[in-house]
């Protein structure tokens, strides 16, 4: 009997890319780490087939990079590329944010506020899996608001190519990531398109900061152990309210600024 196309791939080579893909961007799996077929079919308690179908399948996102004669890895990226990403992904997030503020949900507004006002208490978790879930949820949330479905489809490739990267430093700054989260939902409360994009660009030019050391591709050429990630944005942050701003109550909106038409 011939397959039809539609069940060519069994659900379980979703279920199994999602499983490995979790791991990956809660900082389970490192950059650069193997992910060996036979190893992840024992673990995951299925066949090596649908498990090679899935790393194919992560392959495609960019998440994992799979080489002739070593099998796939979970990809790692140059200091170049990490800028590259990082400055792609911060002028997505602002259009993003400054789409929601426009937009001006309430019903979706109100739910994006009730993930912020649990800020204070994601803050203080010390579980790099809940942190990483928490954070996905606020971003999906401000993405609904935006109502731009291939924008969102964009950034989430970007946020879960460059989530491995700061996966690991997460806990150093998740209050940080809450009142910067803050700073943004009452910019979009505001309709202070402006402001949302700006706070939204700097929200991730400010988690690319405390990456220490870039993570260097193996055999890449010219990438130092020590290099480290600077974002040349000095002039986005010129224009940004300071700290004290940023620390504000999750419910007092921020004063409207005039726009430029």
């Amino acid at each position: 009997m011939q397959i039809k196309l539609g069940q060519a791939h069994a659900p379980l080579t979703s279920l199994i890319a999602k499983a490995i893909r979790e791991r990956i961007l809660n900082g389970e799996l490192a950059p650069g780490e193997r992910l060996v077929e036979a190893r992840l079919s024992a673990e995951l308690g299925v066949s090596r087939v649908p498990v090679r179908e899935a790393l194919r399948s992560l392959a495609a996102d960019g998440v994992v990079t799979i080489e002739p004669r070593r099998g796939a890895s979970v990809t790692t990226y140059s200091a170049e590329h990490i800028e590259e990403l990082v400055e792609v992904r911060a002028t997505l997030e602002a259009l993003n944010a400054r789409l929601a503020a426009r937009r001006h949900n309430p019903q979706l507004i109100a739910k994006l506020q009730q993930i912020v006002s649990q800020g204070a208490e994601i803050a203080k978790s010390n579980d790099p899996k809940q942190l990483q879930a928490d954070n996905v949820n606020f971003h999906e949330a401000l993405a609904g608001i935006a109502a731009n479905s291939v924008l969102r489809d964009m950034v989430r490739s970007l946020r879960e190519r460059t989530a491995p990267i700061f996966a690991p430093h997460s806990r150093k700054r998740a209050r940080e990531n809450w009142e910067e989260h803050a700073a943004i939902v009452r910019a979009v409360i505001a309709g202070d398109a402006e402001l949302a994009g700006l706070l939204a660009a700097r929200h991730v030019y400010s988690a690319a900061q405390v990456v220490p050391n870039a993570i260097a591709a193996e055999g890449s050429e010219g990438a130092a152990a020590n290099d480290t990630f600077n974002p040349p944005k000095a002039s986005i942050r010129s224009r940004l309210p300071g700290p004290a701003a940023l620390a504000a109550e999750p419910g007092a909106a921020p004063r409207k600024r005039s726009r430029r038409r």
